[in-house]
C-alpha cells in the first residue's frame, strides 16, 4: 500500500473522527473512567495492533496522567500481573475483545469479571473507546504515520 496520508486527502472524515473520540471521551468522563484508565485502554489496543504512532503518543499520556514505567512494562501480560486493579482488568478485557473481534480464537479467556465491576455505562464507555482507538489505529497504521526517537 502506497504512504497515503488519508486525513490530510480527505479532511472531513479526518474531522469525523476528532468529533467521534471527542464524544467517546465525553462518554468515558460521564461514566467516571479514570484518565488513566482510558489511557490503558488505548495504548493496551494499540499494542494489538502494532500502531507505533498511538503507542508513543498514548504512553506518554498515561504517564502525564500518572502511570509508572513498571505498569507499562507489564501492561502487553496484565492478567499476569498484579499491577491492575480490577476495574482496569474488566476495562482491559474489553479492549481486548474489542480489537481482537474478528479473531476469537487469539482472544484467550482471562478469567476476569465485568459485570459488577464496571456499569453498564462504563461498559458502554470503554467499548467506545476501544472502537475509537482501534480506528485511529488503522487510520495512523495505513496513512504510515512517521514515529521518530
Amino acid at each position: 500500500m502506497s504512504h497515503v496520508n488519508i486525513g490530510k486527502i480527505y479532511a472531513a472524515p479526518y474531522q469525523a473522527m476528532l468529533e467521534f473520540a471527542a464524544k467517546a471521551a465525553e462518554a468515558g468522563a460521564d461514566a467516571g473512567l479514570s484518565p488513566l484508565l482510558v489511557e490503558l485502554v488505548k495504548v493496551r489496543a494499540s499494542q494489538l495492533n502494532g500502531c507505533a504512532f498511538c503507542l508513543r503518543m498514548h504512553c506518554a499520556d498515561a504517564i502525564a496522567a500518572g502511570e509508572t514505567a513498571d505498569r507499562l512494562a507489564v501492561l502487553a501480560g496484565w492478567w499476569e500481573s498484579q499491577y491492575f486493579s480490577a476495574e482496569e482488568q474488566a476495562a482491559l478485557q474489553i479492549a481486548e475483545s474489542v480489537t481482537i473481534i474478528g479473531d476469537p480464537g487469539r482472544l484467550a479467556d482471562r478469567g476476569v469479571a465485568i459485570d459488577g465491576v464496571l456499569t453498564e455505562k462504563q461498559i458502554a464507555a470503554v467499548t467506545w473507546l476501544a472502537v475509537v482507538i482501534n480506528s485511529w489505529n488503522r487510520i495512523a497504521i495505513s496513512s504510515h504515520y512517521p514515529v521518530h526517537a
